[in-house]
């Protein structure tokens, strides 16, 4: 996932700006980076940089935790230059650096650049941000996944059926109510992932979660109802308390657009009103 997203900032950054490259990174360990995407390149040379805490540009926009630029690489004084010999094969001039910050904690640098030394306007400065901004916020809402998968995975047992038996047998009502809030919640973020095989995995979670909170020796009624699969996102929604707006701005989608899926889903579900249609989901197995 985290590939995909930097690689779509940037894609994304150079269109914005014309800039002639882009590339960047995220941190695999406190204070140190790859280049792991390029977007415009003419070699190689930048591909796999290391990039470190305080060393040339990225470094400095790491340890400032700020965006930082230059109009002349080669010849900036207020930057370290062990990088020179890939920034120069690449023929970069005007570069600009902006860290991708998660919770005050930097996680990656974005960077654009020229082959000229010109100067970097406010233009390109701003879109740098925007883009950082849009991983930022991919990066929170995969974080957001791993810590909720996370408070909800079970030990493994040492006989992996009649374990599951034996703990569904005594589970209280409010703990399988926590599971059903967490699986509306990751349903509700599943779009928003952008990397399909990581969502398809939450998906699959979300149906574990489905079948592990259901009583034990209870049957999953089949209804033969089928709903789309952005019916069941706004249903997921709409089980977490949210309203049309707030549904629509997590999903993505436009009120009205939230309010055709909640209808269609209603009437599928055979309710009158939004809460029915979640019980109704339920009841059918369509929400844990």
């Amino acid at each position: 996932m985290e590939a995909v997203e930097v690689r779509a900032a940037l894609l994304r950054l150079r269109r914005a700006t014309g800039l002639q490259i882009a590339f960047g990174g995220l941190l695999r360990e406190p204070g140190r980076m790859r280049i792991a995407e390029l977007n415009g390149a003419a070699t190689g040379a930048l591909r796999g940089l290391a990039i470190r805490t305080g060393n040339g540009l990225g470094g400095r926009a790491i340890a400032l935790s700020r965006p930082c630029a230059v109009t002349d690489y080669r010849a900036a004084r207020h930057i370290s230059h062990e990088y020179d010999a890939a920034v120069a094969a690449e023929g970069l001039r005007s570069v600009l650096a902006v860290p991708v910050v998660v919770r005050r904690k930097v996680r990656g640098v974005l960077y654009g650049a020229l082959r000229q030394p010109l100067t970097l306007g406010d233009r390109a400065l701003d879109a740098a941000v925007a883009a950082a901004r849009d991983v930022e916020q991919s990066l929170v809402v995969r974080d957001e996944v791993e810590r909720l998968v996370a408070a909800q995975r079970p030990p493994a047992p040492d006989g992996p059926a009649r374990a599951d038996e034996e703990v569904r047998a005594h589970v209280p009502a409010e703990v399988r109510a926590e599971v059903h809030e967490i699986h509306c919640e990751l349903r509700a973020l599943a779009p928003r992932i952008v990397d399909a095989g990581l969502r398809a995995d939450l998906l699959s979670m979300c149906d574990r979660l489905t079948a592990a909170s259901a009583a034990p020796g209870a049957a999953v009624r089949d209804t033969g109802i089928a709903l789309a699969p952005r019916e069941l996102d706004v249903l997921a929604c709409v089980a977490t308390g949210s309203t049309n707006a707030a549904a629509a701005a997590r999903l993505g989608l436009r009120p009205e657009t939230v309010k055709s899926y909640l209808r269609a889903a209603m009437r599928k579900l055979g309710a009158h009103t939004r809460l029915e249609a979640v019980a109704a989901a339920g009841r059918a197995g369509l929400l844990a």
